[in-house]
């Protein structure tokens, strides 16, 4: 773990609650499959390719289910995760289903993933606002 991965979940630590836990859920998993460019690519080998083009183009984010993300990250990952943050591994995929589109909308304003695409932690520190 590096010194970002350290001060973010310092901070998104001292958040608390359940927001806490799921920035920090999303950073970790950000973390362990790449970064944006990384999501994105599990998201289109697992068949959900046009899932992903929407949250990154400019038009209408199309919906992912739980079950999907569980699918994509791995239920055993989903499941270590959600026992680290006090949750169960159905609320975790539930609320990355949720708010992942989103997450990755406003990362990528220009309708593009490159170097300008949005930092993750000012993202969702912007979402829990």
């Amino acid at each position: 773990m590096g010194l970002f991965d350290n001060v973010a979940g310092a901070v998104l630590g001292k958040l608390g609650g359940e927001k806490g836990a799921m920035a920090q859920a999303a950073v970790e998993m950000f973390n362990q499959n790449g970064g944006l460019s990384g999501i994105l690519d599990r998201f289109k080998e697992s068949g959900l390719a046009e899932q992903a083009a929407s949250w990154v183009s400019k038009g209408e984010n199309l919906p992912v289910t739980a079950e999907q993300i569980s699918n994509v990250i791995g239920s055993t990952t989903i499941a270590e995760m959600a026992a680290r943050f006090g949750i169960s591994a159905e609320t975790l995929s539930a609320k990355i289903a949720e708010h992942l589109p989103t997450v990755i909308d406003r990362m990528t304003p220009d309708g593009e993933v490159n170097n300008s695409s949005g930092n993750l932690l000012s993202t969702i520190l912007g979402m829990l606002k």
